[in-house]
């Protein structure tokens, strides 16, 4: 395996690497449940995910040169004032949910309190009380074209994250190292076969359609911005893939999580004005 930081990401970009996987065994049959209309929206996208990768404008490969995204460096040049409005977040870290609290299908991976979210936007679905309380991230996330999740992922000392895909490749996935704790060589992701190590106000840019796991194995809690953005495409899949998107706000997986938030959501902020 090739190992990375952040900082560089040794290979040069290339348009195909290793091999993308449509299924991440044990993973599937959750996602599809029994509701007829989520298994033919998976049907679909498995067709539109095959279009992706044939049409691509910036190749497929597991980890990208971040020079391929040139705001990227605006993103890490700002990167300090995201930290500090993630410091006023982690106050109330014990109060955060943890991710399979409000996606209920990330319990195929996680079911500890190990992995904890702040969400700012997914999918169409904005959180205007916790932007409030970071409007500089939410200012400075807002010059990544196609922005479609931004949030802040924590990875409680200890926390593994076992291997598995994401459910589109219609997207791409950006992490910004905030809090990494040392050894540095602890706490890593594994994205197909290239192992990156996070560097704090450095950005990793990567597809999680590969299999991918992560881990943290200090005693130290590790943050990152954590963003999906639309994948640059040609036509006619960019069409396709703007669809796929969009239908996606109507599913029962993004419902139920905007659901899911707005209850946390009402009780963390009637806590915070009691306290």
């Amino acid at each position: 395996m090739s190992k990375i930081t952040a900082e560089s990401t040794a290979k040069p970009f290339v348009a195909n690497e290793g091999k993308q996987v449509f299924k991440t065994e044990g993973l599937q049959g959750r996602l599809e449940r029994r509701n007829p209309f989520v298994r033919l929206f998976l049907a679909i996208i498995a067709m539109v995910e095959r279009m992706n990768l044939r049409f691509s404008k910036v190749g497929n490969p597991s980890v990208y040169d971040n020079a391929v995204f040139p705001w990227a460096e605006k993103i890490e040049s700002e990167w300090k004032l995201i930290r500090k409005e993630l410091d006023n977040v982690l106050v109330r870290k014990d109060d955060l949910p943890s991710f399979h609290d409000i996606a209920a299908d990330v319990s195929s991976i996680s079911q500890d309190h190990g992995w904890k979210t702040f969400l700012l936007t997914g999918y169409g679905i904005k959180s205007e009380r916790n932007i409030a309380l970071c409007p500089e991230t939410w200012r400075i996330v807002q010059a990544i074209p196609g922005l479609k999740t931004a949030m802040f992922s924590i990875f409680e000392p200890g926390k593994h994250l076992p291997a598995h895909r994401g459910p589109y490749n219609g997207v791409l996935r950006l992490h910004l190292g905030l809090i990494v704790p040392e050894p540095r060589d602890q706490v890593a992701i594994r994205v197909g076969e290239r192992i990156c190590h996070w560097e704090e106000g450095k950005v990793i840019i990567f597809d999680d359609a590969y299999e991918h796991e992560a881990w943290n194995k200090t005693d130290k809690v590790r943050v990152v911005l954590f963003v999906d953005f639309v994948k640059p495409l040609r036509f006619p899949a960019s069409l396709l893939n703007w669809l796929i998107l969009n239908i996606a706000l109507f599913t029962p997986y993004i419902r139920e999580g905007y659901d899911k938030h707005r209850r946390w959501e009402r009780k963390f902020y009637q806590d915070r004005e009691r306290s």
